[in-house]
């Protein structure tokens, strides 16, 4: 388990551009991250903040049941940003969260030789409903399973978190890091909300209920990544696997010092079939303690 566990080579300071072209291909070099940070913003106050405290019943159709609920701005931001984003990519594929839910196949292109363009235009799409400022859009881009560059934007909040692989992250420009907790302190852990869990997954979650940590149920899960890259959250332990909920912030943790890992010892899979469930974390040590709670109640 320790050593699966998946770190920032605090060495490798690559620009993202090079390593874009040296782990994927030659001309994706002249990649312009300026102008997908432009797209994040632009598909956000577009489609996103006009319609944020403003929708009406008609806006806001469930997906898979009450608490899972889809509004006009997801589909608007995700229809937006899949045009902008493979225009600045050609060649490039999109798995957002609202088309992989309209047509599953969209997922393949996780296993696929394009790079690919992970969405979740509205993160916390209950918090957006309900007039709650912490909902996030997240975009990452991925090819052949490796994260390379990841933005995460809370426009209601004014954040935007990037991080580019090798390279660090930053919030607002200023480089972030996730420190270590305090020796001694209580673990602050955002767990797999129980609106979203079956009665298996509660059970193995509970045992973080214990001496030493402090659970509490997560809200937008790219906040709560953001939240350990900033240091005010020691870790987060999920139990799905979306792939538009946590690239961006895998990499984002990771770049700002953090660790990441599942409960088989493996890292973290964007294509799926993890075990489950998994964290990630401010320090590897942290990381360790959670994976070894949730071990063994497994």
């Amino acid at each position: 388990m320790t050593e699966a566990l998946r770190t920032q080579d605090s060495g490798d300071t690559t620009d993202i551009t090079h390593a874009v072209a040296m782990t994927l291909s030659p001309d994706l070099s002249g990649l312009d991250l300026a102008a997908v940070e432009a797209a994040v913003r632009r598909a956000a106050a577009e489609e996103i903040m006009p319609r944020f405290r403003q929708l009406a019943a008609e806006d806001i159709v469930e997906k898979n049941g009450p608490h899972d609920l889809v509004t006009v701005a997801d589909r608007r931001a995700e229809e937006q940003l899949t045009a902008a984003l493979t225009d600045l990519l050609p060649g490039s594929r999109v798995v957002g969260e609202e088309a992989v839910h309209a047509d599953p196949t969209v997922l393949d292109a996780l296993h696929g030789d394009a790079p690919v363009w992970i969405v979740d235009p509205v993160d916390g799409t209950r918090q957006f409903v309900h007039g709650d400022p912490g909902f996030a859009t997240l975009v990452a881009l991925a090819h052949r399973g490796e994260l390379l560059a990841s933005w995460t934007y809370a426009p209601a909040l004014g954040l935007l978190a990037v991080a580019r692989r090798g390279a660090g992250a930053q919030l607002n420009g200023v480089p972030l890091h996730t420190g270590s907790p305090e020796p001694g302190a209580d673990l602050h852990v955002a767990t797999s909300h129980y609106d979203f869990t079956d009665d298996d997954q509660k059970r193995v979650l509970a045992v973080l209920d214990t001496a030493g940590v402090a659970p509490r149920p997560c809200g937008s899960a790219g906040l709560e990544y953001l939240h350990i890259a900033r240091g005010e959250l020691d870790a987060i332990a999920f139990s799905w696997e979306n792939a538009w909920d946590h690239a961006a912030g895998l990499l984002l943790v990771q770049e700002a010092g953090g660790a990441s890992g599942t409960v088989a010892g493996q890292p973290f899979r964007i294509e799926g079939g993890n075990a489950l469930p998994f964290t990630a974390a401010r320090d590897a040590e942290t990381a360790r303690r959670i994976l070894e709670l949730l071990a063994a109640a497994n």
